[in-house]
Protein backbone atom coordinates (compact mmCIF):
# COMPACT_ATOMS: atom_id res chain seq x y z
CA UNK A 1 0.00 0.00 0.00
CA UNK A 2 2.79 2.43 0.90
CA UNK A 3 4.55 1.83 -2.39
CA UNK A 4 1.27 2.55 -4.22
CA UNK A 5 0.93 5.77 -2.18
CA UNK A 6 4.58 6.62 -2.96
CA UNK A 7 5.56 6.58 0.68
CA UNK A 8 9.01 5.13 1.19
CA UNK A 9 10.61 6.99 4.11
CA UNK A 10 9.63 7.21 7.78
CA UNK A 11 9.32 11.01 7.65
CA UNK A 12 6.44 10.54 5.17
CA UNK A 13 4.45 8.58 7.75
CA UNK A 14 2.08 11.28 8.95
CA UNK A 15 -1.60 11.17 9.71
CA UNK A 16 -2.46 14.16 7.54
CA UNK A 17 -0.58 13.08 4.43
CA UNK A 18 -1.78 9.47 4.52
CA UNK A 19 -5.36 10.47 5.32
CA UNK A 20 -5.35 12.81 2.33
CA UNK A 21 -4.03 10.07 0.01
CA UNK A 22 -6.64 7.59 1.31
CA UNK A 23 -9.45 10.19 1.15
CA UNK A 24 -10.07 9.99 4.91
CA UNK A 25 -11.46 12.75 7.11
CA UNK A 26 -9.72 13.03 10.48
CA UNK A 27 -11.40 14.38 13.59
CA UNK A 28 -10.14 14.46 17.16
CA UNK A 29 -12.39 13.68 20.09
CA UNK A 30 -12.82 11.92 23.41
CA UNK A 31 -12.77 8.42 21.87
CA UNK A 32 -11.65 6.69 18.67
CA UNK A 33 -13.85 5.21 15.96
CA UNK A 34 -14.33 4.84 12.23
CA UNK A 35 -17.50 5.58 10.31
CA UNK A 36 -17.07 5.28 6.55
CA UNK A 37 -14.32 7.66 5.51
CA UNK A 38 -14.45 9.52 8.83
CA UNK A 39 -11.93 8.61 11.53
CA UNK A 40 -12.19 10.02 15.02
CA UNK A 41 -8.95 9.78 16.95
CA UNK A 42 -8.85 10.23 20.68
CA UNK A 43 -6.75 13.28 21.52
CA UNK A 44 -3.51 12.09 23.14
CA UNK A 45 0.23 12.11 22.51
CA UNK A 46 1.41 12.23 18.91
CA UNK A 47 2.70 8.66 19.27
CA UNK A 48 -0.59 7.33 20.62
CA UNK A 49 -2.54 9.21 17.94
CA UNK A 50 -0.33 7.68 15.21
CA UNK A 51 -0.84 4.18 16.62
CA UNK A 52 -4.63 4.67 16.90
CA UNK A 53 -4.67 6.03 13.35
CA UNK A 54 -2.96 2.82 12.19
CA UNK A 55 -5.57 0.75 14.02
CA UNK A 56 -8.48 2.68 12.53
CA UNK A 57 -6.99 2.56 9.02
CA UNK A 58 -6.83 -1.21 9.51
CA UNK A 59 -10.58 -1.21 10.13
CA UNK A 60 -11.14 1.12 7.17
CA UNK A 61 -9.21 -1.08 4.74
CA UNK A 62 -10.30 -4.51 5.97
CA UNK A 63 -13.64 -4.38 7.75
CA UNK A 64 -17.25 -3.48 7.26
CA UNK A 65 -20.34 -3.86 9.37
CA UNK A 66 -21.77 -2.50 12.56
CA UNK A 67 -20.16 -3.60 15.83
CA UNK A 68 -23.51 -3.21 17.61
CA UNK A 69 -25.02 -6.06 15.59
CA UNK A 70 -21.96 -8.37 15.42
CA UNK A 71 -21.19 -11.43 17.46
CA UNK A 72 -18.63 -10.66 20.19
CA UNK A 73 -16.16 -13.21 18.77
CA UNK A 74 -16.27 -11.52 15.37
CA UNK A 75 -15.67 -8.13 16.99
CA UNK A 76 -12.70 -9.59 18.87
CA UNK A 77 -11.31 -10.98 15.60
CA UNK A 78 -11.62 -7.59 13.88
CA UNK A 79 -9.94 -5.85 16.82
CA UNK A 80 -7.08 -8.36 16.76
CA UNK A 81 -6.68 -7.85 13.00
CA UNK A 82 -6.72 -4.04 13.33
CA UNK A 83 -4.14 -4.18 16.15
CA UNK A 84 -1.88 -6.45 14.08
CA UNK A 85 -2.31 -4.20 11.05
CA UNK A 86 -1.34 -1.13 13.11
CA UNK A 87 2.07 -2.58 13.98
CA UNK A 88 2.91 -3.10 10.29
CA UNK A 89 1.28 0.16 9.21
CA UNK A 90 3.04 2.34 11.81
CA UNK A 91 6.42 0.59 11.48
CA UNK A 92 6.52 -0.92 7.97
CA UNK A 93 8.73 -3.96 7.45
CA UNK A 94 10.31 -2.63 4.25
CA UNK A 95 11.41 0.48 6.17
CA UNK A 96 12.69 -1.57 9.11
CA UNK A 97 14.83 -3.56 6.68
CA UNK A 98 16.55 -0.32 5.63
CA UNK A 99 17.09 0.85 9.21
CA UNK A 100 20.69 0.67 10.37
CA UNK A 101 19.90 0.44 14.07
CA UNK A 102 17.17 -1.85 15.31
CA UNK A 103 17.32 -0.50 18.85
CA UNK A 104 13.97 0.16 20.52
CA UNK A 105 14.68 3.85 21.10
CA UNK A 106 15.72 4.35 17.49
CA UNK A 107 12.47 2.75 16.31
CA UNK A 108 10.53 4.96 18.71
CA UNK A 109 12.20 8.07 17.36
CA UNK A 110 12.22 7.15 13.68
CA UNK A 111 8.60 5.92 13.51
CA UNK A 112 7.06 8.11 16.23
CA UNK A 113 5.71 5.22 18.34
CA UNK A 114 5.61 4.51 22.07
CA UNK A 115 8.14 2.29 23.84
CA UNK A 116 5.88 -0.76 24.29
CA UNK A 117 4.72 -0.52 20.69
CA UNK A 118 8.33 -0.36 19.43
CA UNK A 119 9.31 -3.34 21.63
CA UNK A 120 6.44 -5.46 20.31
CA UNK A 121 7.05 -4.47 16.69
CA UNK A 122 10.74 -5.29 17.00
CA UNK A 123 9.82 -8.69 18.48
CA UNK A 124 7.49 -9.33 15.56
CA UNK A 125 10.19 -8.38 13.07
CA UNK A 126 12.86 -10.51 14.75
CA UNK A 127 10.47 -13.48 14.95
CA UNK A 128 9.83 -13.13 11.22
CA UNK A 129 13.57 -13.14 10.50
CA UNK A 130 14.08 -16.15 12.79
CA UNK A 131 11.20 -18.03 11.14
CA UNK A 132 12.61 -17.32 7.67
CA UNK A 133 16.04 -18.57 8.75
CA UNK A 134 14.54 -21.72 10.30
CA UNK A 135 12.54 -22.40 7.14
CA UNK A 136 15.71 -22.03 5.10
CA UNK A 137 17.60 -24.47 7.37
CA UNK A 138 14.75 -26.98 7.38
CA UNK A 139 14.44 -26.76 3.61
CA UNK A 140 18.17 -27.39 3.25
CA UNK A 141 17.96 -30.44 5.55
CA UNK A 142 14.94 -31.76 3.66
CA UNK A 143 16.77 -31.37 0.33
CA UNK A 144 19.75 -33.25 1.72
CA UNK A 145 17.51 -36.09 2.91
CA UNK A 146 15.75 -36.36 -0.47
CA UNK A 147 18.97 -36.28 -2.47
CA UNK A 148 20.80 -38.83 -0.29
Amino acid sequence: MYKYLRINRPNQLTIDSIAKKLDLNIYYGKFSLRFGHDLVIQKSTKQQEWQVFGHEVGHFLRHCGNHYTMNRLFIDLQEYQANHFAYHFCVPTFMLQKTESLAVYDIMSLFNVEHDFAVRRLEMYQNKLYEEEMNHVLSKIQNEIWTS
